[in-house]
């Protein structure tokens, strides 16, 4: 078991950046893999980076390039770090703790990015 709490969240303007942060409850590297994902208005929840426990990362291609995952070890603490934002990325994103028999999910802070 794992409680997950985001924060980082807000009003950003187009061009702009924002690092989100998810706190876990637990050593991180006793989780198969992390991750950041996002749900707009009226849309599903759709993944947007990963970073398993051997550190490797994965992307959307709709933010490869302008989104970083990251980590603290030490602090168990996962970093979505966004720039570049553009409306589009508008949504409540939630953090992911994946384990092999379920997920963990926070309950996400907000990010919009006015048109």
């Amino acid at each position: 078991q794992v409680q997950l709490v985001e924060s980082g969240g807000g009003l950003v303007q187009p061009g702009g950046s924002l690092r989100l942060s998810c706190a876990a409850s637990r050593s991180i590297l006793s989780i198969s893999t992390m991750g950041w994902y996002r749900q707009a208005p009226g849309k599903e929840r759709q993944l947007v980076a990963t970073i398993s426990r051997g550190g490797s990362t994965n992307y959307a291609d709709s933010v490869r390039g302008r989104f970083t995952i990251s980590r603290d070890i030490a602090k168990n603490t996962v970093y979505l770090q966004m720039t570049s934002l553009k409306p589009e990325d508008t949504a409540v994103f939630y953090c992911n703790a994946n384990f092999p028999t379920r997920d963990y999910w926070g309950r996400g802070t907000q990010v919009t990015v006015p048109s």
